[in-house]
């Protein structure tokens, strides 16, 4: 088995259906990995020298790599994948909607209204994620080196603040830093109103904007 490959950039292609194909040259020999789109934005221009952390599997007689920007990216890809009816293009669209810490946290606290930010990602696969994976990522995480926050809304809370700035046009990753950083820096209560809690990511997320 193949875990990863260390070589020259050669080129990527982005193909139908929005897959992202990296070219990777390896002792004279090219590679071709189905890579998540947010790999792009770090790696290095043509002619760069990569590491990449790769999969390989099988469909349709057809032998395919995929590539990973760390050892841990592509365990959850692998992880995904092992959920009933999530396949390797549902797994990258994951990746690619949210950063791997909060992708893990999404999973193990149930947090349905996260997942389905991801296209392709209704209320029955994320709960179905949710419910085959929680387990296994709880265990997983500390050897891979991604603990859990604790702050944020309450339960209670969480849902009908994360929909409204959904609605405001913020990503995943931006709620969920927002979030962190007005309960971890800012020190908001988990029980205060839903109001303050907007109010406080909003007028945090205004601020990075600027910047």
């Amino acid at each position: 088995m193949i875990s990863y490959l260390k070589g020259i950039v050669a080129g990527v292609q982005t193909i139908g259906n929005n897959r992202v194909i990296l070219t990777l040259e390896v002792n004279n020999i090219g590679y071709d990995l189905q890579i998540p789109q947010r790999l792009t934005k770090s790696l290095p221009e043509s002619g760069g020298m990569v590491q990449i952390f790769t999969h390989y599997q099988v469909r349709e007689e057809v032998p395919l790599l995929y590539g990973f920007a760390s050892p841990a990216e592509r365990d959850l890809f692998r992880h995904l994948q092992s959920v009933s009816g999530i396949g390797a293009a549902l797994a990258i669209t994951l990746l690619d909607t949210l950063e791997l810490p909060d992708l893990v946290q999404a999973i193990i606290a149930a947090n349905i209204q996260i997942l389905i930010q991801a296209p392709g990602v209704g209320k029955k696969t994320a709960e179905r994620i949710c419910l085959e994976l929680k387990s296994k990522l709880i265990e997983w995480r500390k050897s891979a080196g991604f603990f859990v926050a604790t702050g944020g809304p309450a339960p209670g809370i969480l849902e009908e603040v994360q929909m409204t700035l959904f609605a405001l046009g913020y990503t995943p990753h931006e709620v969920s830093h927002a979030l962190h950083v007005v309960s971890e820096d800012i020190g908001l209560p988990k029980d205060a109103y839903v109001e303050d809690w907007i109010k406080q990511a909003i007028a945090h997320l205004s601020s990075q904007a600027e910047c």
